[in-house]
């Protein structure tokens, strides 16, 4: 057996996790939790980032014994160093509301391959103050990463996302970072690459765009399955071997991020549970009692990307204005859970329509699929069965690049799956409406 440590940084809480890989399956054990959100700091939303260092620490050192270390998070956000490798400021929260107003250049999808998202690394640059100061920019994880080992890189799934990729190339892009100071980027690794070392024990660079490892542990017996790696996000797509660069997906609004082992993330960002996030903590709720009242309560449906549920504040009035209507708690959850089902149906049929691959199982990994009314509810609105989980797929995915890359895990994605498949608890919901298949949300 072999042991790593999985650092998992999500938009809501951290934690460490040490993994074990052996023949007959992989598990992880949880062994140190912390918060994480957004930080108000003067006009800025920033992300306490020298915390999660400190917690980072303490979850590495809790874990004991490990052979290798590995860090993922949420992608987009970054920190610039001075030309001492310094941090020239707290690195700022994709929600904060620097970069409204920006729109994409014309031309730009046809390069990067990405959704547009006004948050989009490339985007934030174009707000940046600190910008001319910079010497470098790392993206979280690497950010992270650097600190444990003095070694700096930049890891290519989250830099997939940073729309300064050419997507068909897979290096950055020289017409996209020509104005970009030089050097401002580093060189370019990839899951599986060393990253340095820490105490002595090896960093791994695993997928560090957190979906790239959570797509690593989707249990998929065959290539047809499209997945949901659903948390604050709903990351909605299918697995495909090239992009799509049509005009068609463009429209669409579908992104090509790079996956692990040259894969091709082929999705829809959905708005996700951070609707039902901030509804709770408006509220200072539990959810349990308010999902059992929402499975008899009636929904309305409303748009889950409409970019007025993006930043943070009074969730339930802005859904309740948006339906136009009084709704009791459990009228907005259902609401909540109606509307990101539609939307992920609706992200799955075009993801077959725009990339001609079918798919016959969705699979629903992460918090998510934990929540039995949301894949009931996906299931009816896609007519097609759902696997959940496993609920902690990022780590998995993590912990799975990691122990491939120290020669205690073998074989191709398929093989790698097969651990999760054999190895963690999975629920199976079949559609009981099969109707709204063909259908569209109004």
């Amino acid at each position: 057996m072999t042991a790593v440590a999985a650092v998992d940084l999500g938009a809501s809480s951290g934690r460490v996790v040490r993994g074990v890989v052996a023949e007959d399956g992989v598990r992880i054990e949880e062994v140190h939790r912390f918060p994480n959100g957004p930080v108000h700091l003067g006009d800025r939303l920033h992300w306490d980032v020298p915390g999660l260092h400190r917690e980072m620490l303490t979850g590495l050192h809790r874990a004991g014994e490990v052979d290798s270390v590995g860090i993922d998070s949420w992608a987009v956000d970054y920190g610039l160093l001075d030309a001492d490798g310094e941090l020239l400021g707290n690195p700022v929260h994709h929600r904060d509301s620097r970069t409204e107003g920006i729109t994409p250049p014309d031309g730009l999808y046809a390069i990067n391959g990405l959704q547009f998202q006004p948050f989009n690394t490339m985007f934030q640059l174009m707000a940046e103050p600190l910008l001319p100061r910079a010497s470098q920019l790392l993206l979280i994880p690497d950010l992270l990463s650097y600190w444990l080992t003095g070694q700096r890189g930049a890891e290519y799934t989250n830099a997939t996302t940073t729309g300064l990729i050419d997507v068909r190339t897979g290096r950055w892009s020289p017409e996209l970072t020509r104005d970009l100071p030089p050097g401002l980027l580093p060189e370019l690794r990839y899951p599986g690459d060393p990253a340095g070392t820490w105490n002595g024990v090896p960093v791994t660079a695993v997928g560090s765009h957190d979906t790239a490892s959570a797509v690593v542990a989707v249990p998929a017996e065959n290539e047809r399955f499209a997945y949901i790696s659903c948390g604050t996000w709903s990351l909605v797509g299918v697995e495909l071997e090239s992009p799509v660069l049509t005009a068609e997906s463009q429209a669409a609004n579908f992104t090509n991020e790079g996956g692990v082992d040259g894969t091709i993330r082929y999705l829809r960002n959905v708005m996700g549970l951070w609707l039902l996030q901030e509804c709770l903590r408006c509220w200072n709720a539990d959810l349990a009692p308010l999902l059992r009242a929402a499975g008899d309560a009636a929904g309305s449906v409303f748009d889950p990307n409409d970019p007025v549920f993006l930043p943070p504040g009074d969730m339930p009035a802005r859904i309740a204005q948006w339906c136009g209507k009084q709704m009791s708690r459990a009228e907005i959850v259902r609401s909540v859970m109606d509307s990101l089902a539609l939307a992920h149906r609706d992200a799955i049929s075009d993801a077959q329509r725009l990339s001609g691959k079918e798919v016959d199982v969705v699979h629903i990994v992460g918090g998510g699929s934990r929540n039995e009314l949301l894949c009931q509810l996906t299931a009816d609105a896609c007519g097609l069965p759902v696997v959940a989980g496993p609920a902690e797929a990022t780590a998995l995915g993590n912990v799975l690049v990691q122990a491939r890359a120290v020669g205690a895990a073998h074989g191709t994605l398929a093989d790698l799956r097969g651990l999760v498949r054999h190895s963690q608890p999975l629920r199976r919901y079949l559609p009981r409406i099969t109707s709204s298949r063909s259908g569209r949300r109004s």
